[in-house]
């Protein structure tokens, strides 16, 4: 852990001041635009992503939608144990944030600066975690999506390393831990969500949650049944008959 805490001369720290330079020569309503992107606008973008995986996976047939439902449950439940995770993860590094420890840094989040939250560490990324949690689980859901959603995790790392907040090796991992919580603890997950999803399908108060009306489950049609001869009666004179 030593490596992380100690601010020398290393690729890292290269990194942090290459990519923190450019926010020193753009424009301020740049600067700003990518802050509020990196503070909100991309968590929100991912949650939108969500909510729109949802509205298509209500479309399809009952397994499908039972599946992709169970994973978009799943990606929230994951960033939230992933950010549970960095909690302790956090203390145990102690890495502080980079103003803190190199000078000449453009430092744009509003909430994290020199005057203020000087006692909250570095490693690892929080945004980015919940980012590529919010991603992974995405694309377990709908590869499509799920793509974009972790090109916009991994844009949410290069924000908060512009903002001058984090280092690089952050961001890494954060999208790490990200990954790692979705896809390690998924098939225990979606082992216990299906069942419960499959219930909230059937139910017909709240199944609209995991299929649309429109897709509501066929009825089954009654089938003309063949007449049984009588006594006596020959098969062409019931045919004769009706």
């Amino acid at each position: 852990m030593a490596g992380l805490t100690t601010g020398g001369p290393n690729v890292d720290v290269s990194l942090l001041y290459e990519i923190n330079r450019a926010a020193r020569q753009a424009p301020w309503w740049l600067d700003q635009t990518v802050s509020l992107a990196g503070e909100y606008g991309i968590l929100l973008a991912l949650v939108f992503l969500v909510l729109w995986c949802w509205r298509g996976a209500r479309r399809q047939d009952e397994a499908a939608a039972v599946e992709s439902f169970a994973a978009l449950v799943w990606a929230p439940l994951a960033a939230g144990l992933a950010l549970l995770v960095n909690v302790p993860l956090r203390e145990f590094v102690g890495r502080p944030r980079p103003f803190k420890q190199h000078e000449g840094l453009q430092v744009l989040d509003p909430g994290i600066g020199p005057e203020i939250g000087n006692s909250a560490f570095s490693f690892v990324s929080g945004h980015t975690t919940v980012a590529m949690a919010l991603g992974v689980g995405l694309f377990v859901a709908n590869r499509r999506l799920g793509y974009l959603g972790i090109g916009l995790a991994l844009a949410e790392g290069f924000c908060r390393v512009y903002t001058g907040v984090h280092y690089p090796t952050d961001v890494i991992g954060g999208l790490a831990l990200g990954t790692a919580m979705v896809l390690v603890l998924a098939p225990l997950a979606m082992a216990l969500l299906t069942p419960v999803v499959r219930a909230v399908a059937g139910s017909p108060r709240v199944g609209w949650l995991v299929r649309s009306k429109d897709r509501a489950r066929p009825r089954p049609v009654g089938l003309p049944q063949a007449q049984t001869p009588t006594a006596g009666q020959c098969p062409h004179e019931s045919d004769l008959a009706a």
